[in-house]
């Protein structure tokens, strides 16, 4: 497994983490792991990416940690499938 592989797939896990835990009313948590994937975000940046990937990187670099509405980890949820089916299918 490639190192941007392995950031990609837990970029993903911790945006599942965010949806999930805004959807359950855990604000604090889901606003923690949204810190979680900025770092994973941040790294992934350097490295050359498929421009929809790319997208989905800038746009959670561009997100601020003060508060995730439930329409934001509805999107969240959606680029954390991106990511997981893009981290299980390329070699």
């Amino acid at each position: 497994m490639t190192n941007k592989k392995m950031l990609i797939g837990s970029l993903s896990n911790d945006l599942f983490r965010v949806a999930s835990l805004k959807q359950r009313g855990s604000d604090k948590a889901s606003l923690r792991f949204l810190q979680e994937a900025k770092k994973w975000s941040k790294e992934l940046s350097q490295y050359k990416l498929k421009s929809y990937i790319s997208d989905i990187v800038m746009k959670i670099n561009a997100k601020s940690e003060t508060n995730i509405t439930l329409k934001q980890a509805e999107n969240y949820l959606m680029y954390g499938i991106l990511l997981q089916n893009y981290a299980l299918k390329t070699k």
